[in-house]
């Protein structure tokens, strides 16, 4: 599916940020042998991102944070 859409460029952006850090941060440096390693791994590392590594575009919080906050404000 092409990304090239209207409105797509800045989502394309960001995947790919994320897949950078995903990369640099861990794949690359556990060098995973399996799947079952890799998919591991994976949850452990988006659980560290979502809830222990403050963004600094989120003013230095964690993204679960301002997604929980903003959930109860709309609710």
């Amino acid at each position: 599916m092409s990304m090239d859409g209207r409105g797509r460029a800045l989502d394309n952006a960001f995947c790919e940020r994320v897949w950078r850090y995903v990369k640099y941060e861990d794949v690359y440096l556990r060098d995973y042998i399996t799947g079952r390693d890799l998919a591991q791994g994976m949850t452990r590392y988006f659980n560290f991102y979502n809830h222990e590594h403050p963004h600094q575009s989120l003013g230095y919080t964690v993204p679960a944070a301002v997604h929980f906050q903003r959930a109860v404000l709309l609710n």
